[in-house]
């Protein structure tokens, strides 16, 4: 969803641009997120053109796995999958981090949800919209969701293999390194040295099943 369609030459028959006239937002955390929120229940309105199972958002810069679709369409009656397992990965890094637990935390790109579940109402209208609009955003954002649905009696259950990856922009900080002066326990230093057993080589197999683009190589 966009003011304007992006200046791109890419096109694909699956791939829908909506443009709508949103307000800016101001600089704050809640109007931010409640213009994100607009932008979400004006994709899901729009979704009912084609009758969806279920409803995944993804934000533009993280990437997710191949193998969604085909493991969504063999249960379309599943209430949805919470993605727990994922990657971490930061921008020109040659390597990539394996997120064994706890991905939905840091990722908003982490709930495969069945579309009936967000109660979409069968005509918005101005004062419709506003009522869902701070619904959404008090019950579905990427955190409280999980608790919304449990709640329901209809909750999520994990994705069984790693669904999504995390891109972060930045310089390389995945090891953790501080001034050598500062010293470090013994705790600390436990964890960090666990944590590098998460490191793996960015492959051609990882970044197939992503599509993570290849700008060094292109």
């Amino acid at each position: 969803m966009c003011n304007e369609k992006p200046n791109i030459e890419f096109i694909h028959k699956n791939i829908i641009y909506i443009e709508y006239d949103f307000a800016l937002p101001s600089l704050d955390w809640r109007s931010k997120n409640i213009d994100r929120t607009r932008r979400l229940i004006t994709g899901l309105t729009y979704a009912k053109n084609f009758n969806p199972s279920h409803i995944m958002c993804v934000d533009a810069d993280d990437c997710i796995s191949k193998r969604l679709a085909e493991f969504a369409n063999r249960y379309p009656q599943a209430n949805g999958w919470l993605i727990n397992k994922g990657y971490s990965y930061t921008e020109g890094n040659k390597i990539i981090r394996l997120m064994r637990k706890g991905f939905e935390q840091y990722c908003g790109t982490s709930n495969i949800v069945r579309y009936d579940l967000y109660d979409v109402p069968e005509i918005i209208d101005k004062i419709t919209e506003a009522k869902y609009v701070e619904y959404i955003f008090n019950y579905y954002r990427h955190r409280e969701i999980i608790r919304t649905l449990a709640k329901k009696g209809t909750p999520l259950e994990p994705l069984p293999f790693a669904g999504a990856i995390y891109t972060k922009n930045g310089q390389n900080n995945y090891l953790g390194i501080e001034d050598n002066k500062k010293k470090i326990n013994i705790k600390s230093r436990f964890f960090r040295m666990k944590a590098l057993l998460d490191y793996r080589w960015l492959t051609k197999k990882i970044r197939d099943e992503f599509q993570l683009y290849d700008v060094f190589n292109e």
